[in-house]
């Protein structure tokens, strides 16, 4: 004989969302520090946010991130403005820092061809405007590195361009993001 039990009651509940409520789930704005604390110079864009944590305003996320593609493009969904700081190697001198808006200019690949995150910053920003999933203001701060070497520190260059890059990005989000008297892509330091 097979025991028989009654049945338990069961309950749906359904909540209706507003659209306000699903846009508090994405911060209006975020700067993500893309790298790999371990690896020298690949810490530039987490050293970066590390100085920016709880000085910029309320309404700006910060945060540090591995730069996996799939990652990357899913966190910056939603978002309006985003602001991603990286280390790059496109041959110019170590501490270069260079600023891209990416929704009007692709990221060079000489620059971000190799990445130790597998794929990374330049594939995320290239698949989001391929699926119109870019933010409409999305700008790149790419730091020249020089040495990836597990378990290195920052080079001295890159720790200078790590606090150059702070500051600027300080100043353009004070300034709301007007920041019209800037090139799509330029090098600034």
């Amino acid at each position: 004989m097979i025991p028989v039990f009654p049945a338990l009651h069961i309950f749906c509940v359904l909540k209706w969302i507003e659209a306000e409520d699903m846009a508090s789930d994405h911060p209006r704005r975020i700067v993500l520090g893309i790298g790999n604390p371990d690896r020298g110079d690949d810490a530039a864009g987490q050293a970066v946010v590390r100085i920016l944590r709880g000085v910029l305003p309320l309404d700006v996320e910060v945060e540090e991130h591995s730069g996996e593609a799939t990652s990357l493009l899913s966190r910056l969904d939603g978002v309006l403005e985003a602001f991603l700081v990286d280390a790059c190697n496109s041959g110019a001198p170590s501490g270069t820092v260079q600023r891209f808006d990416v929704v009007t200019t692709p990221l060079p690949k000489d620059a971000f061809g190799l990445s130790t995150h597998g794929l990374g910053v330049a594939e995320a920003v290239e698949l989001g405007r391929t699926l119109g999933q870019l933010p409409p203001r999305c700008i790149v701060y790419a730091i020249e590195g020089d040495s990836y070497e597990a378990g290195a520190p920052l080079s001295q260059p890159v720790a200078a361009a790590v606090a150059d890059v702070a500051n600027r990005l300080r100043s353009e989000i004070a300034g709301n993001g007007k920041s019209g008297e800037q090139a799509p892509c330029m090098k600034l330091r």
